[in-house]
């Protein structure tokens, strides 16, 4: 296997240069190791004599796996027979000079060296242990093992995913696995950042499931502006969303993000705000039936949404989608094409970014994406193929490398984030996201913001000027009312920018720059400072400047072609998840963090440019991979895996109720037929083998689903569970609070924000259990402009008089009086009783039109 890009100049170090990570995961956490290693950690593999499974792991060509190529590209790997005494000593050698260690829960290993966690602790008290499980070290499931679909039924995702009236509906790939381990990476950089402060290590109790269930599209986290302040349990606390328009109901958001069909595939549109309306109704001619001005207000038009839609349907049948896209970027209307995956290879914008890296497997030309990283205007990615097994073995046990000497700087009572000041322009999801995951670490966190261009998070049905959706993803942070259009708005921001040091924004690429207040600008004044933007491609290249949804974005990568019933043509899963907004913002704070560890040495800032896009494609990096060399292999194929049987999700007992049995090898396969009281199964060599089972993938499947629709899914999982077979129930956020194994880990918080009038359940930090990262201290999000007055004080030493004059002049904005708890539940309440009558009237009009 070849590289053909060439490495980077020597003198252009990367952010985690001169960090040792020992690397012990199989199969389980592979991708936080080589997140480190893109970002210039020394990531060395420590493999058994026989070389760790994931080697062996399909798909596999020419010997090679596809898996362990994306997920161990520039790593190390040393080969250690830790049973030995002279392999142990070896592994002891390595941890002394390493500053973590990463395991991936293979408690073999821990037998063999004959030590535990806070044994090797108590020896090396400033080595970070980073413990990476299924279900972590302690609750009820931690005894548990999971597969990436066993993940998605026990973290709500599932229970979201398709259509109602149709199965629920695995996303494709292994996208939960890959959110957990950038979860992973930003936990240990974090730890890592708070040992340069106390000198203290830390033991890490990383649960895969807690991780997907906070950032894949989490249950208790923002829900986006569409659902109108509501929380994801109100939008969805049963079941898969309604496709079509039903009189009397509030329609799902799977109806106002919609895929059309056209005459050469699909395409998807966002037409949310009134001055997009106002375009796509001038599309539509002037002569149906709701080109009133009121239909630009998105509440009207959602109670016709079912004839609007239609509509654009009949508009769009006759069209191609590049025409469609074309004209929708003129007209201001966000559309994107649903791509193949043939087509993301084949883009210009993707190719001037460097997303794809060239390798040769066996003589194939294949393309691998590179690294979900963009920093200074550079790919941060594949620099080094992954290693031969044991290549680097007598190189480094050989070599005299020490760890550099702590300089400890404060004590131990802190936070990690204490004395970072953030500047956070980020809106909706992504951006607010981002903030939060600092300001929940104890950064300052100012957001940054003006009535004029209202987050779209704070928008609600019932006017709440902080709604739910808005609190869970900017608790902890303070308002500042600030009009960055005026030019004493830009000189109080540039004042603050001289002392922060990160400044977060996902606007339109180069909105900041129209404003003056772009990176090249704002370093002037602050070398140190580190700019972050987020947007749908990137802040370069060809689609720049494309409108970016979510939706949008899953369209343009192939992800909504590839989430799909396969039986159906317009058979789209992906309605109503969130995703990749949660996993996005952390991608971009684990590089801020990484910047910020390398402020440190150099001093220096820098720019980081994540792209959404860019996110997805790289999360699916084996799978593009396989494309590239078979090309038209990566395409839907719904609930059922490609590489082992049974594997898929079966109908138990009950009112839509599922669990999902993951075999992916011939001991599972034996312990499943222990499970089932099968003794005649496991004696059938026909099933003994996995291309056995997989030739009598119907038959199998068949005997499974009869086992499990009499039971219960916690009966089938227990069952499956107590033989070591990956299985789980299908949780639904209506259970997700009451869930034993989560609230045994300290998964939910309380948050009390005022506005909304009680107490709701929020997500706690990012691992549920460490020696060294104290959990949040929860406060409410902030009102608009909340703390003017109080920032300009003590950031700036403005007086009251020139806050006064600045308010007055419109420079600055201050709260305004809003309604008390009591009167907001009143209008709530009025509001939603209104909201029922008016649905009322629409399905008794609907059905004396017949």
């Amino acid at each position: 296997m070849q590289l053909s890009r060439p490495p980077p100049p020597p003198d252009s170090q990367l952010p985690l240069t001169g960090i040792r990570v020992l690397d012990l995961c199989d199969l389980r956490g592979q991708s936080c190791g080589r997140i480190l290693a893109d970002l210039g950690a020394e990531v060395i593999l420590v493999e058994p004599p026989e070389g760790m499974l994931s080697r062996l792991r399909a798909p596999v060509v020419d010997s090679q796996s596809l898996y362990f190529a994306t997920h161990n590209a520039n790593k190390f790997s040393v080969q250690l027979d830790l049973e030995s005494q002279e392999g142990k000593k070896d592994f002891l050698k390595l941890v002394r000079n390493s500053d973590m260690l990463i395991d991936g829960g293979d408690k073999s290993i821990w037998e063999m060296l004959s030590t535990s966690h806070s044994e090797l602790r108590s020896i090396y008290p400033d080595l970070i242990l980073l413990s990476i499980t299924d279900f972590g070290l302690k609750g009820p499931y931690k005894d548990f093992t999971a597969t990436e679909s066993v993940h998605m039924a026990m973290s709500t995702v599932l229970s979201r995913s398709g259509t109602n009236g149709s199965p629920p509906l695995l996303p494709p790939g292994e996208l939960a696995l890959e959110t957990a381990a950038i979860q992973a990476a930003w936990v240990a950089l974090l730890a890592y950042w708070q040992r340069s402060h106390n000198g203290k290590g830390d033991l890490l109790d990383f649960s895969i499931n807690d991780a997907i269930a906070q950032t894949f599209d989490p249950g208790v986290g923002a829900t986006g502006n569409v659902s109108a302040g509501r929380t994801a349990i109100e939008v969805a606390p049963h079941g898969r969303p309604e496709v079509n328009f039903i009189p009397g109901k509030l329609p799902s958001a799977a109806l106002l993000y919609p895929i059309f069909k056209c005459t050469d595939g699909h395409i998807r549109t966002c037409v949310l705000n009134p001055r997009q309306w106002r375009s796509m109704s001038e599309w539509l001619g002037p002569d149906h039936p709701f080109t009133h001005p009121k239909f630009g207000v998105a509440a009207n038009r959602v109670l016709n949404i079912g004839a609007v839609n239609k509509l654009m349907a009949s508009l769009f049948e006759n069209q191609t989608r590049e025409h469609l896209v074309a004209e929708g970027q003129k007209r201001g209307i966000p559309i994107a094409s649903i791509k193949l995956p043939s087509e993301v290879f084949d883009n210009d914008h993707f190719d001037q970014r460097n997303l794809f890296t060239k390798i040769d497997i066996g003589g194939k030309k294949a393309k691998a994406p590179s690294g979900y990283f963009c920093i200074d205007g550079r790919r941060i990615g594949i620099n080094t193929l992954a290693p031969k097994l044991g290549a680097n073995t007598q190189d480094l046990l050989s070599s005299a490398k020490m760890k550099d000497p702590l300089r400890v700087t404060e004590g131990e009572s802190r936070r990690p984030l204490g004395g970072i000041l953030v500047l956070d322009i980020g809106v909706i999801i992504a951006g607010g996201d981002l903030g939060r995951l600092f300001a929940d670490q104890g950064a300052t966190v100012i957001k940054v913001e003006n009535k004029a261009y209202p987050d779209g998070l704070r928008q609600s049905l019932d006017n709440n000027p902080v709604p739910i959706s808005f609190a869970q993803a900017n608790r902890n942070k303070k308002s500042l009312g600030l009009n960055l259009r005026s030019d004493k708005g830009k000189e109080i921001f540039l004042r603050l920018a001289k002392d922060a040091d990160v400044v977060i924004s996902n606007f339109k690429p180069g909105t900041m720059e129209s404003l003056g207040l772009g990176y090249e600008a704002l370093r002037e004044i602050n070398p140190g400072i580190i700019c972050a933007e987020s947007s749908a491609m990137g802040s370069t290249g060809p689609q720049a400047r494309t409108m970016g949804y979510g939706p949008l974005v899953r369209a343009s990568t192939a992800l909504s072609g590839l989430w799909r019933y396969p039986e159906k043509e317009m058979g789209f899963g992906d309605c109503v998840t969130i995703f990749p907004d949660h996993f996005a913002a952390r991608v971009s704070a684990t590089a801020i963090l990484a910047k910020l560890i390398q402020r440190k040495t150099t001093a220096v800032g820098g720019f980081i440019d994540t792209s959404q896009a860019e996110c997805i494609i790289n999360a699916l990096a084996s799978e593009f991979l396989g494309e590239s060399i078979a090309p038209g292999s990566l395409k839907s194929t719904g609930n059922q895996s490609a590489f082992d049987a049974p594997n898929s999700l079966y109908p138990c007992a009950g009112n839509d109720e599922w669990c999902v049995i993951s075999v992916t090898n011939d001991d599972q396969w034996q312990g499943l037929c222990r499970a089932m009281n099968r003794a005649d199964l496991a004696d059938n060599t026909n099933y003994q083998t996995t291309e056995g089972r997989l030739e009598h993938r119907i038959d199998i499947e068949d005997i499974v689903t009869r086992w499990c629709k009499p039971r219960s899914p916690y009966e089938v999982m227990n069952l499956c569970q107590n033989q070591e077979v990956p299985a789980g129930n299908m949780l639904r956020l209506s259970e997700f609070i009451e869930n034993p194994h989560y609230n045994a880990r300290n998964f939910f918080q309380k948050l009390h924000q005022p506005t909304v009038g009680r107490t709701i359940e929020t997500e706690n930090g990012p691992v549920a259990f460490s020696d060294n990262i104290p959990p949040p201290q929860i406060q409410p999000a902030p009102a608009l402009a909340e703390h003017t007055r109080e920032l300009m004080s003590t950031l700036i030493d403005l007086s009251d008089i020139e806050i006064d004059t600045l308010i007055a002049s419109g420079d600055l904005e201050i709260r305004k009086k809003e309604a008390g708890a009591i009167q907001q539940k009143g209008r709530t309440l009025a509001i939603n009783s209104a909201m029922k009558v008016l649905l009322k009237y629409h399905e008794l009009k609907h059905f004396l039109r017949g």
